[in-house]
Order: structure tokens, then C-alpha cells, then sequence
């Protein structure tokens, strides 16, 4: 387990690039000069996972527009700072991520919702059927085991204390840890940790092995939200509109697609996109898909999805207040999905 001041040096040392190094950077994007614009767009995927671009690349929804994978990632912000300098061509994090990097000065721009909480995606702090916590007040010299520091989990534990009532003395004895998430569920059962952060299907293994029960989950702290966003650089969007349109636009028809198509049928589809990529990936944790978790249609991105992850960086020191505007960080104007759509299905 890494320390918490150790950690969060590692994720602010991440976001923390030079105006000079994405500038640097962004000379290598997949944009073209000149003539025509990109019809390439390389990324970096998830093992084991289907993102929304395949998803909508799949679907026929990209035209002729076509992916270019080029590894994979583990991380949002390390998936952003490769967009940021021209690695790939867009990438995705945790909103908080977001305005901490363009504050650090990269010229970047969220295009599209792809993640986010609901009733059926959600994280949760879960402990001990048996255990003493049972509110906010009770985590006080208590370790919370999360899969890194600085990003989501971290934020909603803060926002939960917060609310708790504690002061901010009293939420710095509340000390978060890095833990792997394949080993969350098992340092929680061993008392390693004192509350475990789990999602997805680790939490619903967890779940179905029993002896825990929940604290809280971030859908019942705030309810359905949209929780990161894609983003693109502004160079990308201005050499490249067209292009971008029809990513933002098939991405966003993809999030309505899984949305009202029936959940056993969006699990086939990913599943069988794993199988043609022929990457020798594990299809088995598909089964526990649920939903993407985006709140608005066709992952329209608001204000507030962003002014919360700035109120909070500004709350913790990360930032100043007032070093970004909100309302600069994200555009939808390449966004020309609307209602459902089960066409290229």
C-alpha cells in the first residue's frame, strides 16, 4: 500500500505538465495539415473492457472514421495527459483529472460524457457486516482502501465527511490508501483496511460472497451523475471538426444505443467485440455489466458535472480559485446525437 502523501504526490505530479510540454506535444497529433482532415483516430483501450467508441465503431456509427488502438491503459489521468501531448487522439478521466490538467495549462476540451453513477454503476464503501462504522463521524483513525488517491474515490469520501459534519481537522485522521482493486475485497476481510472502495464486478462479487454491507455509494451521495469525460485537443478540434463531429456524435448515439437496447443484447455485442479484436482477453467479467452510468442524453456535458470537481480541488488546495472556468473546459457543439437510435445495430 502506497502512502497518502506519497500518492497523491504521484497522481499531481501526473496532471502536473508544463505548458511547454503540451505544446511540445501536440505536434505529434493524428490531425493532418493541409489537405483533408483525419480519418484515423488512435486511442488507447481497457483489457477486458469495451469502451464506447468501439462500442459506436461497431455499431457503424464512425462512418468511414476508423479507431486505431494502440495499447492499453489503467489510468484516467495518465489516458488524458497521453491526449494532452499527442500520443493518442482523445482520452478519457475522472472530471476531476480534467480541470486539474487544463488548469496546469494544457489546451484541451471535454467533448463528450462516458461514465458516470446510477442505480445500476455506482461505487461503493462498503466494511464488515459486523463492523462499528455506521457513519461519517466513525471513519476518524480509519483506513478507506481505493485504487488511487486525488481522483474520484478520494473526492467522494471527502464530500461524504464533509457532509458528516466532521471539520477538517477531523477528516485529515481519516487516511485513504492505495490497494489494487483486485486486492480491495480481500485486505478488507483480512482488517488490513477498514472500509473498501468497490465497483463494478468486484463489487458485485463482494456482494454475492456476503459478510459486508454498504456505508454509502456515490449514487446515494449524488445521485445520477456523469462522472468523466472524453477530451480532445484544441488544436485536434480546430484542424479536425469534421472528424471530431462524427466521433462526439457516434459516441454519444452509442451511450442511447446501450441505454434502450435490452442489457443481455449490449453484453452479447461487447462481448463479441472483444472476441474479433483478438487482444487474448478474459470475456467472462462482461456478464456484470450493467450501465455506462451518463445522466444526460447522449452524454451532453454540463456545467455542474465539472463545477463540482473545481469547487473541490479549490477546497483542497490544488488549485486557486478562479485558475479555470468551468464553462471554457467542455463544448458540445460536436454533439449531434439526440434521442435513442438502434440504427447499424
Amino acid at each position: 500500500m502506497a502512502t497518502t502523501a506519497s500518492s497523491r504526490r504521484q497522481f499531481l505530479s501526473l496532471l502536473g505538465l508544463s505548458a511547454a510540454a503540451v505544446s511540445c506535444g501536440t505536434t505529434a497529433t493524428g490531425a493532418t495539415s493541409g489537405q483533408g482532415q483525419t480519418k484515423t483516430l488512435r486511442y488507447q483501450g481497457w483489457a477486458g473492457k469495451v469502451i464506447l467508441p468501439e462500442l459506436a465503431e461497431d455499431l457503424g456509427y464512425f462512418g468511414e472514421v476508423k479507431l486505431k488502438w494502440t495499447g492499453n491503459t489503467i489510468s484516467g489521468p495518465q489516458d488524458i495527459q497521453s491526449a494532452a501531448t499527442g500520443q493518442v487522439d482523445f482520452g478519457g478521466a475522472f472530471n476531476g483529472a480534467v480541470v486539474k490538467l487544463a488548469a496546469n495549462g494544457a489546451p484541451i476540451k471535454s467533448v463528450i460524457s462516458y461514465y458516470g453513477s446510477d442505480k445500476y454503476a455506482y461505487n461503493g464503501f462498503y466494511v464488515p457486516k459486523d463492523s462499528p462504522i455506521h457513519s461519517a463521524r466513525d471513519l476518524i483513525g480509519k483506513k478507506v482502501g481505493m485504487n488511487t488517491l486525488g481522483a474520484h474515490a478520494e473526492a467522494m469520501l471527502d464530500i461524504y465527511l464533509q457532509r458528516g459534519g466532521l471539520s477538517r481537522a477531523e477528516a485529515g485522521k481519516v487516511e485513504p490508501l492505495v490497494v489494487p482493486p483486485v486486492n480491495t475485497e480481500q485486505a478488507l476481510r483480512q482488517k488490513q483496511i477498514d472500509v473498501a472502495v468497490l465497483g463494478d464486478i468486484l463489487r458485485d462479487k463482494a456482494l454475492a460472497v456476503g459478510g459486508i454491507r454498504p456505508l454509502f455509494t456515490d449514487y446515494q451521495l449524488l445521485g445520477a451523475f456523469s462522472a468523466g469525460t472524453y477530451v480532445m485537443t484544441d488544436r485536434f478540434l480546430k484542424q479536425n471538426p469534421d472528424t471530431a463531429r462524427v466521433f462526439v456524435t457516434g459516441v454519444g448515439r452509442a451511450v442511447e444505443w446501450a441505454r434502450s437496447t435490452p442489457r443481455e443484447q449490449v453484453i452479447a455485442r461487447m462481448t463479441d467485440i472483444v472476441g474479433k479484436r483478438g487482444r487474448n482477453e478474459d470475456t467472462a467479467p462482461l456478464k456484470y455489466w450493467q450501465s455506462f452510468g451518463v445522466a444526460e442524453t447522449a452524454g451532453r456535458i454540463t456545467d455542474k458535472e465539472l463545477q463540482l470537481w473545481d469547487d473541490w480541488l479549490t477546497e483542497r488546495g490544488d488549485i486557486k480559485k478562479g485558475q479555470v472556468t468551468v464553462a471554457d473546459l467542455y463544448t458540445n457543439e460536436f454533439n449531434a446525437a439526440s434521442s435513442p437510435s438502434t440504427s447499424g445495430s
